[in-house]
């Protein structure tokens, strides 16, 4: 099951991915919320609603934040040993956490400012897991009954302040600096043990090219290691780290950094595509 949240003129509506195309089930009678469904209301009515034809089907939307309220957003860095050895850095032990404040939450086809006192603005695709149960210190095996869904998300950096200091998080957390979107995939949906291609385009071109399965760290061992420190709630989300291909890598007279103007896309198969414009 493919849901999103999209903004009307009546407020926030949950609607959901038919094979006719989106559908608004808000407007069609649901009272349910995005995050009552991902604290395990019942689903039977999106089911039935999923064949109900005399739904009309959607043309274009404003997508709002996959989730409401925006819980916590953690991240983690290198883990995909592509990307940290070709930024010089030994793959990790353990998983690098890091985190980002809630405003860096964004949708999908919202404009992202890029300030001005800085450029060195770079782009990561991400799978983002999104938690549908509390998780304080599960073991691995319980860590994906801890699972709602799955989201494209961009862990946007801004590499000079990233590592200005010993922590990343100026670099990480600018507002907006964590678009997700546009759909959560249901985890009886999507394994994220599958070689799923992501991917992530800029104006088009193809920047990174990977397989979900290159991750050094899967999820279940993210969930269960982050529950030992963090207590995680329903709505909270987990960038689970970038393939290689951001400019980060590349030597410092390559480097294009993003600028206003700019599109990224993230795709991820079996989800979707999150779109964003720089400005």
């Amino acid at each position: 099951m493919k849901l999103a949240n999209i903004q009307t003129e009546n407020g926030i509506h949950l609607a959901m991915l038919t094979d006719r195309g989106l559908v608004d089930v808000t407007a069609a009678g649901c009272t349910l919320s995005m995050y009552d469904l991902i604290c395990g209301a019942d689903r039977s009515l999106l089911e039935h609603l999923a064949f109900d034809e005399r739904l009309p089907v959607l043309g274009s939307v404003e997508y709002a934040n996959v989730v409401s309220p925006v819980g916590k957003l953690l991240c983690v860095g290198f883990n995909y040993r592509s990307h940290a050895q070709a930024t010089g850095f030994e793959p990790p032990k353990v998983p690098n956490l890091f985190s980002k404040f809630d405003n860096a939450l964004a949708p999908s086809g919202a404009a992202i400012v890029l300030p001005p006192w800085e450029v060195s603005y770079d782009y990561e695709a991400e799978l983002v897991v999104v938690i549908g149960k509390t998780a304080w210190n599960v073991s691995e095996e319980e860590a994906m009954d801890c699972v709602f869904g799955y989201t494209c998300g961009n862990d946007l950096s801004c590499r000079d302040s990233q590592w200005r200091s010993g922590q990343w998080l100026i670099g990480k957390t600018m507002p907006g600096f964590g678009p997700c979107g546009p759909f959560i995939v249901t985890a009886d949906s999507f394994d994220p043990l599958a070689p799923n291609a992501i991917q992530s385009y800029v104006n088009g071109e193809l920047r990174q090219d990977g397989l979900t399965t290159e991750m050094i760290f899967n999820c279940a061992q993210i969930i269960s290691y982050a529950s030992r420190y963090t207590r995680l709630e329903p709505g909270d989300l987990i960038f689970t780290g970038t393939p290689s291909g951001v400019q980060l890598e590349k030597s410092e007279g390559e480097k294009v950094w993003l600028k206003p103007g700019d599109v990224v896309d993230v795709r991820i198969e079996g989800i979707g595509t999150l779109r964003n414009t720089m400005c």
